[in-house]
């Protein structure tokens, strides 16, 4: 018995050993295993945990912030290039959802009165054609009646300013005068000369073809807008991602009626504007009242200087015309319908409809006139409010479907059975 206890116990006392080895040698193995692949670097703002060829949290984040905002500056730099580059397209086009929005109830209006839609939209686009032809007319007639009349005013007032000059603090004499009107001349016959004339009269004819080319494309695309909008909108719901449709579909309805209502708001001011300064000019006496009136209207579809600057042909007539005096008391109308305008019914009406900054306003204004001249700031600021008003419905992660969508592109935003997105409108 206590020899094979002698013998146990070497060979349990090896079998210890054994292990204690194994054991140090697997803690040694797991530590080296540790050193190699170490923790990664925590998440957590503020932390740090520095080690080789890694950067502190803030430098990352600022570097991830960096380029993602020149991606985003890089994008807008060339969707405004693309803007400007297909602007004898991109205008009139804007210019046709613009008429669409201000038109698209009375085609609503005569469908609900069992009238195809194709032919109401054809009605409306025609009628508004000879609304505005008639309209131009009778302007021009009035123009045409009193322009011989202006042109003696005209003459008549270059007179005073002669006598003016003669008799008054400058006391010029007829030579300094006439040298001052040879060197006005000398100044527009130079810049027609080598060359400017023709380069001009192409200028003017490549302008002419842009208006032309612009007016079939307002005019047909308008319609088009009238009479397929539904089909239109649903073939671009479907290009969209199947996931997405539904964010895509109500952003698009909500862009429509915030062009909708801005549209219809300018009109309402557009024509206070007008009525305002046609009263003020017809208690004075002002000719061209008409004319004047229908500049005043369209120039207050510029927001904040449009109707201003129209205005202003308004005081030039009077002081031409009339003198000095009337001349001030024209402005003093004009200031008085800006400030009804400004306190008033800009407040009310766009405050309340369309909720877009006055700086971004300017902002807007300012990309329009750098990609399109005049066209481009009569179209940026609606389409700035219905991207507003796209952003503002994103951000709040209102639900998708919105009630009252718009009158073109009245799709379903989920999958009808047997189908996909915009087979069917909305009220189907």
């Amino acid at each position: 018995m206590s020899e094979e206890g002698d013998g146990q116990q070497p060979e349990e006392g090896r079998q210890r050993f054994g292990e204690r080895i194994a054991h140090q040698w697997a803690t040694v193995r797991a530590e080296r295993q540790q050193a190699r692949s170490p923790e990664p670097f925590p998440a957590q703002g503020g932390v740090t945990n520095l080690r080789k060829a890694e950067v502190p949290h803030g430098v990352d984040l600022a570097a991830a912030w960096s380029w993602r905002l020149l991606v985003i500056a890089g994008a807008g730099w060339l969707l405004l290039w693309l803007v400007s580059f297909f602007a004898v397209l991109a205008v009139p086009v804007a210019i046709a959802l613009l008429g669409t929005a201000l038109v698209s109830p009375l085609v609503r209006r005569m469908t609900e009165g069992r009238v195809p839609r194709p032919l109401a939209a054809g009605v409306v686009v025609l009628g508004g054609l000879v609304s505005i032809g008639l309209l131009l007319t009778f302007v021009g007639s009035q123009v045409a009646a009193g322009a011989s009349d202006l042109a003696d005013s005209v003459v008549q007032g270059i007179g005073q300013v002669k006598d003016w000059l003669k008799t008054g603090p400058l006391n010029a004499s007829d030579s300094q005068i006439n040298d001052v009107l040879g060197q006005v001349q000398e100044t527009i016959t130079s810049t027609t000369a080598e060359g400017g004339v023709l380069t001009r009269t192409l200028e003017v004819g490549t302008a002419l073809g842009h208006v032309v080319a612009g007016f079939f494309i307002v005019l047909f695309s308008t319609y088009f807008f009238l009479a397929d909008g539904e089909k239109i909108w649903a073939w671009l719901v479907r290009i969209a991602p199947r996931v997405a449709r539904e964010r895509v579909d109500s952003s698009g309805r909500v862009a429509w009626r915030s062009l909708t209502q801005f549209v219809r708001a300018t009109v309402v001011v557009a024509a206070v504007d007008a009525l305002g300064v046609m009263l003020v000019a017809k208690i004075l006496g002002v000719p061209f009242v008409l004319a004047i009136g229908v500049l005043v209207f369209l120039g207050a579809f510029v927001p904040v200087i449009g109707a201003t600057i129209a205005s202003t042909v308004a005081i030039l007539v009077a002081l031409v015309d009339q003198g000095p005096i009337d001349a001030l008391l024209m402005l003093a109308g004009v200031i008085v319908v800006q400030q009804i305008e400004g306190h008033v019914l800009q407040p009310f009406l766009m405050g309340r409809f369309v909720s877009v900054h006055p700086l971004g306003v300017i902002l807007a204004l300012g990309a329009g006139v750098l990609v399109a001249g005049v066209i481009g700031a009569l179209v940026a600021v609606p389409l700035a409010a219905a991207l507003n008003a796209v952003v503002v419905h994103l951000a709040s992660g209102a639900p998708g479907v919105v009630a009252s969508g718009p009158d073109v592109g009245t799709v379903p935003v989920h999958d009808p059975p047997g189908g996909v997105a915009g087979d069917r409108p909305a009220d189907a």
